[in-house]
C-alpha cells in the first residue's frame, strides 16, 4: 500500500466520523428540545395540582369508598354465610350479579383461583360447590 492510498483511506474514515458526529449532534439537539418540553409540562402539572389542592375544601365530606372488587364481594359472601354451600348461580343471586353464562364463567374462574390460593378452604367460610 502506498502513501496516497493510506491517506485516501484515512480521509474516508475521517469523513465517516464527521458524518456520524453530525448525526449525533442532531439527535442531541432533538433530545434537548424534547426534554425542555417535558420539563415545562411537568412544571405546568405541578402548578395545576397545587392550585386544585388549594381550591378543594378541607374537612369536608370524605369521598365515598370505592366499591369492593368482585373477589372481595365473593369472599364477603362466603364469610357472612359460613354454613352455606354456594354454587355460582346462588352466589350471583345473592350478590345481585348477572346470571348469564359469560358472567357466571368469569365467576367460576374467580372461585377456582380463590380455591387454589386457599381463600375458600379456610375454616368458618362457606363452601364452593363445583357443578357436576
Amino acid at each position: 500500500m502506498n502513501v496516497v492510498e493510506l491517506l485516501a483511506g484515512l480521509q474516508a474514515r475521517h469523513d465517516e466520523a464527521t458524518t456520524r458526529a453530525g448525526e449525533l449532534r442532531d439527535q442531541i439537539e432533538h433530545l434537548t428540545a424534547a426534554l425542555a418540553e417535558t420539563e415545562a409540562r411537568l412544571t405546568d402539572l405541578a402548578t395545576t395540582r397545587k392550585v386544585i389542592a388549594e381550591l378543594v375544601p378541607t374537612g369536608g365530606e370524605p369521598e365515598p369508598p370505592e366499591s369492593a372488587s368482585a373477589y372481595q364481594a365473593i369472599l364477603n359472601a362466603f364469610n357472612k354465610h359460613p354454613d352455606q354451600a354456594f354454587r355460582v348461580r346462588d352466589l350471583h343471586e345473592l350478590l345481585v350479579m348477572p346470571t348469564d353464562d359469560p358472567a357466571m364463567n368469569v365467576s367460576r374462574s374467580r372461585l377456582g383461583r380463590l380455591t387454589r390460593q386457599g381463600f375458600l378452604t379456610q375454616p368458618g367460610r362457606g363452601l364452593y360447590q363445583k357443578r357436576t
